[in-house]
């Protein structure tokens, strides 16, 4: 959005120097022409003329003029002079407002991401990159891009928040709010340096949840090491995929249609149970998500990590349980308001 008004005001301060420097351009040629029929002087000495006149260098007249000359050369000093003014306001005011809107653009988009709490933060724009940040996008979780510079215009048309420097660097981690963010995800062409990135990410913030993109698979166990909580192998995965869709192309179909492309009106989603939900305690058969919400239960991930599949009717919801479910994404939004 900063971009784009940016380039609507220069465009528009661009008409108006053009418009100027036309209406500049006539005077000049209406000066050359008149004195030239006038005074019956040279085309270029009438040129000279008209020049001396608009910018007030002090230069004597060529020739002495007549009544008719010196009236010509009254309308030249007054509009000639006015007109190049205002050209060269315009030409100040593009550069130094230009690069003022710059400056106040800059100091906004600092303001916000002093301002981010519970974000992620994605390392790298590139095609990982980019995808990870479409999906948050659409999704409207917040989160914070690290690039080094070359994808920052199209980072502006995206209109995301970004910031430029190196994401191995200390003071960048802390600028981006790592602190205060609810993971980071590291997706740069480099295994090197995703693995820089995670340690210190890790050594500033222990806690923090890491998803590290590896273009090896023999560096998974590498990024783990470092302390990644989860690594994906893009290349792995889409190979995967593939083969599935070779085997089981249905299945592939359904999973795409109901989790990625929403033609279904599905989502696979998770909800944490928090402390203060009413229905802690309580059994799936009489909490009635089911019934009420009219959701599917895939599964229940406790707080231990223990994951249980298609959970029973008999199964009893706990602080801090992870469920997960399949169901239209309103229905999903009052079941989280239960749980919350």
């Amino acid at each position: 959005m900063l971009a784009d008004t940016l380039t609507i005001w220069i465009v528009m301060e661009i008409v108006k120097l053009r418009i100027s420097l036309f209406l500049l351009v006539t005077i000049i040629v209406i000066g050359t022409v008149g004195y030239s029929t006038i005074e019956h002087m040279p085309v270029f000495d009438s040129f000279y003329m008209t020049l001396i006149t608009i910018s007030t260098v002090g230069f004597s007249e060529i020739a002495p003029l007549s009544h008719t000359g010196r009236v010509l050369t009254i309308f030249i000093i007054v509009s000639g002079i006015s007109l190049l003014t205002y050209t060269l306001g315009q030409v100040a005011k593009i550069f130094v407002e230009g690069e003022l809107r710059i400056l106040l653009g800059r100091r906004k988009l600092g303001k916000q991401i002093s301002e981010l709490a519970g974000h992620f933060i994605v390392c790298g724009f590139g095609r990982i990159g980019e995808v990870i940040c479409k999906e948050l996008a659409d999704e409207h979780i917040p989160f914070l891009v690290i690039e080094k510079g070359e994808k920052i215009e199209l980072l502006e048309k995206m209109q995301y928040l970004y910031l430029v420097g190196d994401a191995t660097a200390d003071e960048v981690l802390m600028q981006a709010g790592l602190m205060k963010a609810k993971g980071l995800a590291t997706a740069v062409s480099s295994d090197a340096d995703n693995v820089f990135i995670t340690l210190t990410a890790k050594g500033l913030r222990s806690d923090i949840f890491v998803l590290s993109r590896a273009a090896d698979l023999k560096n998974e166990s590498k990024m783990l090491r470092a302390g990644a909580s989860r690594v994906i192998c893009p290349y792995n995965m889409g190979g995967t995929k593939m083969a599935q869709i070779l085997k089981k192309p249905t299945v592939v179909d359904f999973l795409d249609m109901a989790m990625m492309s929403g033609d279904l009106g599905l989502k696979l989603e998770e909800a944490l149970v928090q402390a203060t939900s009413l229905l802690v305690g309580q059994t799936l058969i009489d909490s009635n998500l089911r019934r009420d919400f009219g959701v599917i239960l895939v599964a229940i991930k406790k707080a231990n990590n223990e994951m249980f599949f298609n959970p029973g009717p008999l199964a009893i919801i706990e602080a801090n349980d992870v469920i997960v479910a399949i169901g239209k994404q309103d229905d999903m939004r009052r079941m989280r308001l239960v749980l919350a």
